[in-house]
Order: structure tokens, then sequence, then C-alpha cells
């Protein structure tokens, strides 16, 4: 069996209708014959959606077949052993060129009774934002099952909703079960379980091209939704140079940023998990055994379980999001 090495992955366009241009002007990705491109998926291991490689002897091989061959090799012992066959996450990038609907995902518990899925816990890395954008997670008040179905029927959720103005480099954390949206204006970086079940609550009385709103899942929702109120919902952190800071620590994921304007050498031999480098700002290059591997602005890159050591070059300066897996 060949060596593994850094894998690279082919873009999944995903065309929304709320998305918009960025990813093209932006990001530097050609979505044609798309329309509007809301999210670019550059790691996923979804069902129908699975990433292909575009680099190396494994070009064209789909993300899960090389879990069911590689086994911890690739994904690290204990992640394998609990998820199986199954890449573990999904990272994607979002384009919101309009609101998002209103919006909540269920917790492991209920996706696996309902769908037999993982269930989705998220968090968001800002990477662009214009004046005034705003997002809503979780709710600004207290209240339960009848207060908020009568501020649905009212059509007055936005009186409950805990909206949030954003700027680049804000990080917020989206546990299931928590309501969210995205507003326009708002260019991000994805971090999630590997799921793609979601629960439209609200849609802003949207109407598509054939004249038609998108369908609701109400009663799913409500199931689903988790009234805690919080007094932040924005992830804190302090930027530093040249070193990780850590933004998320959960079952799911965890997720670094790395702000680089130096070369830098990371060591992953005492962690058990594959380490994946999302390029959030400039651009670098991922040295392995005499190998070159360039990561612009918008892409992801996947690093193998079995390799221990890494350099890392900025092109001359880059912010990556480092993520990887201690499952409980």
């Amino acid at each position: 069996m060949n060596t593994l090495y850094p894998l690279k992955f082919k873009p999944i366009f995903k065309d929304k209708i709320w998305g918009g241009q960025k990813i093209n002007t932006v990001l530097k990705k050609q979505f044609k014959p798309l329309p509007n491109c809301g999210e670019v998926w550059v790691l996923s291991g979804v069902g129908e959606n699975q990433s292909v490689v575009e680099n190396g002897f494994l070009e064209g091989n789909e993300l899960n077949e090389l879990v069911e061959v590689y086994l911890g090799d690739l994904v690290g012992d204990s992640i394998y052993e609990k998820f199986g066959n199954e890449f573990p996450i999904l990272i994607k990038f979002i384009d919101a060129n309009d609101w998002l609907s209103v919006q909540v995902h269920p917790d492991d518990k209920l996706a696996l009774k309902r769908h037999n899925c993982s269930g989705k816990t998220e968090m968001w890395y800002i990477l662009d934002a214009e004046d005034d954008s705003e997002l809503i997670s979780g709710f600004r008040v207290k209240v339960d099952k009848n207060s908020y179905q009568k501020h649905l029927k009212d059509k007055t959720l936005k009186n409950i909703m805990n909206f949030e103005k954003v700027q680049k480099g804000d990080v917020f954390y989206i546990p299931a079960g928590r309501v969210h949206a995205l507003g326009p204006g708002i260019l991000l970086a994805e971090i999630q379980q590997t799921s793609d079940v979601t629960y439209r609550i609200y849609d802003w009385d949207r109407i598509d091209k054939a004249g038609m709103m998108r369908e609701l899942h109400t009663e799913f929702a409500l199931d689903a939704l988790d009234f805690s109120i919080h007094d932040n919902y924005k992830t804190k952190y302090t930027s530093k140079q040249n070193e990780t800071v850590k933004l998320v620590a959960s079952p799911y994921f965890t997720t670094g940023l790395i702000e680089l304007n130096r070369a830098l050498q990371k060591d992953y031999s005492e962690l058990d998990s594959f380490v994946v480098y999302v390029c959030a700002e400039g651009s670098f290059e991922l040295h392995h055994e005499q190998i070159n591997y360039p990561v612009n602005l918008g892409e992801a890159i996947l690093i193998p379980a079995i390799i221990e050591k890494v350099d890392i070059f900025p092109q001359p300066s880059a912010k990556i999001l480092e993520v990887y897996m201690i499952p409980e």
C-alpha cells in the first residue's frame, strides 16, 4: 500500500436561493453554470456529496473510500472505532447574499432516532462581513414552547431572537438545538458534524422562482429547540502570531486559529486524529517529505493521522483554521 500524504479535494458547489457571487469573486472559485452559489463544500463525507481527491496517486477516490481502506492511518484509531467508514466532519464556505432561513439542527439522539444519522453541531468563522451585517444566534429573552409557538404564529419571532453584529474574524459556536440564521453580506467558513439535517422554522415569507415557499419543519423543530438563553453567543479569543489559538473544543471537533507571518513546524505525534487546515486568509505552502502543497484562500487540506510533522510556510502571511477531533 502506498504511503498516505496530505490530500486536497475538488470543491462541491451548491446553488442556494440566498447565495451570491463571493465564492467566485473573493474565494476565486468558478462555479458556473450556477446562478447564485451559496455554499462550496471543501471536505465532505456526506452521502451523495463526497469529496473527491484531486492530487497525488489517490486522485479520483472518494473520501469515505479512503477511510475504508486506510482506517485509523487516515482518521485516527479512536475516531475510526467510533465513526467507522464515514468521515466525521464537514467543512464548507458560505456566501449569504440574503437572509438564510431561521433554523435549528437536531442533536445526535434525535437525529439518530428520526434520520439514522449524526446530529449537527457547527461553528462559524467570519471571513468577511459588509457594514451592519448581522446574524441570529439563540434567543434574546426567555421563552417556552407555548410562547415560542405564539411568536411563530404571529410572525414576531424577530422579537425574541438574539441578533449579533458581525465583523471579520468573529467566531460563533452553534451547538445542536440553538436557533440561528445568517444575514446578508457575510462570507464564512463553517465546520460541522457530518450531517445535512436542517429544520427550517421561518423563511422570511420568501418565494422561489416557481412562486413557491420552501418547506418548513415546524413540528420537527419544536422538539429540537434549546430554549436556554446565554450571556454571550460570540466566542471570545485573543489573536497571537505563529502559534495555535484555541477557538472551539468540543467532542465533535476542535478548532484553532494559526496566524502566520513566518514558517512554523507542527508536531502531531501525540494526536490520534487527522488534521485539516482551512485557509481563511492569504495563502500558504504545506511541506511534507520534500513535497510542497500550496493552499489558497477558500481551500482545505487533509493531513492523515499517520503523518506526525508538517512545516507551514506562509506566502507571505496566512490565517489558518486548524481542525481535528478528540472524541469522548
